[in-house]
């Protein structure tokens, strides 16, 4: 017998589809330093996954004198002009399992603490209407690794989060997923994640297919109604 469809598959960006993190940490050192500052890496580590609203207020602490409001637009319109210029990084089997995904006609959302504007770009450039919906961090009131955002993505699907699988790969975000009673999938990048009995790790998406969404999904929620995610041991 085949394994269930999940109601839906809702993606983070990223880091997870799209490795724009490094272009990120550009805009970060670039904008600090115009301020006489300094960025390093490990700064830019402290940001990966959260909020642009909290990101700007690290950034407030390390001298640059700008809102908040100022400095998420001078990052997001430096991101994208890097991603127009550049490109989209793809992270490694996340467009071949978008298009398996869509032929399969399972639903899917893009859910990331990035602007409407860049989230929508990257959307674009995906090169086919991949995603149903998207939820923004301007479109929240509370940024990962509060569940709000995977919530709203999963009602405007009309579906349940708990039959849902959530692809992450920060700690605030699957912290959100988990939150959300998705199936979650962490993809570790520029961050290390723990093991943990809440979520399942995938070192990359690289020869993952359908199939591996629904024996994960199966596995974890099972033929017999279990739904207790946070509970089930590996």
């Amino acid at each position: 017998m085949n394994s269930p469809l999940p109601a839906a598959v809702l993606w983070d960006m990223d880091g997870t589809i799209v490795d724009s993190e490094p272009y990120w940490m550009r805009a970060e050192t670039e904008l600090v330093e115009s301020f006489g500052g300094e960025w390093s890496r490990s700064d830019a580590m402290l940001l990966v996954g959260s909020g642009l609203e909290g990101s700007a207020v690290i950034l407030q602490s390390r001298g640059v004198d700008l809102a908040g409001d100022a400095i998420v637009h001078r990052l997001t319109s430096r991101v994208q002009e890097l991603l127009r210029t550049h490109g989209a990084p793809w992270r490694p089997g996340a467009l071949e399992l978008l298009a398996e995904l869509k032929t399969a006609g399972v639903p899917m959302a893009l859910v990331t603490m990035s602007q409407q504007r860049m989230a929508h770009q990257i959307a674009e450039l995906v090169g086919f209407t991949a995603f149903d919906t998207i939820i923004a961090g301007d479109m929240v009131t509370h940024s990962k690794p509060h569940p709000e955002a995977y919530l709203t993505a999963a009602g405007l699907l009309g579906v349940d989060p708990e039959q849902c699988i959530a692809v992450e790969d920060s700690v605030p975000g699957i912290a959100a997923a988990v939150a959300s009673g998705a199936v979650v999938v962490g993809v570790p990048h520029m961050v290390s994640l723990p093991e943990s009995a809440h979520y399942d790790l995938w070192p990359t998406l690289a020869g993952r297919t359908l199939d591996g969404f629904t024996a994960l999904y199966t596995a974890r929620r099972g033929s017999i109604g279990r739904t207790p995610a946070l509970t089930d041991s590996e």
